[in-house]
């Protein structure tokens, strides 16, 4: 299992970012594919889900109807939109194959003013 995200960085309070997860190693278009995130000082939480097949998505109470998760099987990528962004959203963001163990490096992204 290989995972690498991308497109992470600083942004102002309400801005956007698009992270990008390109996996490989395992058939991804089978997997659900899960966002985490980690602040500074916090244990790795939860952020949104995409399964395979339907595509459908879940989302954390913190980042509902400003985060988008979607998927682009062609591509082997899983994606998060992030809108309305939040000096509490600054995180390193990772993405991960659900059941299966391993990180990625993770993506900063910085939010402030």
């Amino acid at each position: 299992v290989q995972l690498v995200e991308s497109g992470g960085g600083l942004v102002q309070p309400g801005g956007s970012l698009r992270l990008s997860c390109a996996a490989s190693g395992f058939t991804f278009s089978r997997s659900t594919m899960i966002w985490y995130r980690q602040a500074p000082g916090k244990e790795r939480e939860w952020v949104a889900s995409i399964t395979n097949g339907s595509g459908t998505t879940n989302y954390a109470d913190s980042v509902k109807g400003r985060f988008t998760i979607s998927r682009d099987n062609a591509k082997n990528t899983v994606y998060l939109q992030m809108n309305s962004l939040k000096p509490e959203d600054t995180a390193v963001y990772y993405c991960k194959k659900a059941g299966r163990p391993g990180w990625g490096q993770g993506t900063q992204v910085t939010v402030s003013s």
